[in-house]
């Protein structure tokens, strides 16, 4: 079974070329992106929610990927991150750091990166966001998503990273203990991509909020935030009562962010829109 994959995106946001296939016959499949691992105790129906791509370095075309570990029936175990080269044209996992796979305990840690992660623009740094820690079982606390930094440079050492302690303590390299309405950048969206917008000057984040099928962008100053209120761009109908989540942009399209295609899914197929901004 293979629970995660990757595909390149072309020009067109109805075509992507899918990449890692195999030797079958007569129509090739995809292969898992991120391996499974025996020893770990991790088997073929474990799930890997891998939410971005961040590139560490451009010359030996390497980035660093974000994922949550996923036992299923035995809930989350931990959030981790890997290396990923381009070997042979296709991006390869090439190592995942941590004695588990993992480096961050869903138990008692953010899951940083699974709602996502950004390579600033504007910065050397990474950013990850993640949801609370699974010990968290208050819904409306649950709802709130934490924050981890690290220079690009440094994303496979888990010593560089910062996290956030909000506005009033800032970055520390501690590790956050505190999981309260100040040390959050925000509260109840889902899966999303956070983008730099040219035309607004300004952090879109893309989301579909804490369930339900609404396409949201939210905007801040700064990656930490503060962030705005979402903005309801669009709603999506469920398919055969599906869910719709995982929003993507895709800013690449339109380098002037005059416009944003954002895609999603939507139960096991994508859907994509085009949005188009005014001042």
């Amino acid at each position: 079974m293979v629970r995660d994959s990757v595909s390149a995106m072309t020009s067109d946001p109805l075509v992507v070329h899918d990449l890692n296939l195999n030797n079958d016959k007569p129509v090739p499949h995809q292969l898992q992106l991120v391996p499974f691992n025996s020893a770990w105790g991790e088997t073929n129906v474990y799930g890997f929610g891998g939410t971005s791509l961040c590139e560490t370095d451009a010359v030996s075309a390497t980035a660093a990927l974000f994922y949550l570990v996923n036992a299923n029936d035995a809930g989350l175990k931990g959030a981790g991150v890997a290396k990923v080269q381009v070997i042979n044209g296709t991006p390869t996992v090439t190592q995942r750091y941590g004695d588990n796979g993992w480096w961050w305990n869903s138990t008692d840690t953010p899951r940083y990166g699974d709602v996502c992660a950004y390579r600033d623009v504007n910065s050397e740094y990474i950013y990850a966001y993640g949801g609370a820690p699974t010990s968290i079982t208050d819904w409306g606390q649950s709802a709130y998503v934490y924050l981890v930094r690290v220079k690009a440079s440094e994303a496979f050492d888990l010593s560089k990273y910062q996290y956030w302690w909000g506005l009033q303590q800032g970055w520390k390299s501690t590790v956050l203990t505190s999981f309260t309405s100040e040390t959050a950048v925000w509260w109840g969206t889902g899966q999303g991509q956070i983008v730099y917008s040219p035309y607004y000057q300004c952090y879109i984040l893309v989301n579909m909020g804490n369930g339900g099928s609404d396409v949201k962008l939210r905007t801040a100053p700064a990656p930490e935030g503060p962030w705005t209120a979402d903005v309801k761009v669009y709603t999506a109908t469920p398919i055969d009562g599906g869910l719709t989540y995982a929003g993507v942009a895709h800013p690449y399209l339109d380098p002037t962010g005059r416009t944003l295609v954002v895609s999603w899914t939507n139960n096991n197929n994508i859907e994509v829109i085009r949005i188009s901004f005014s001042k």
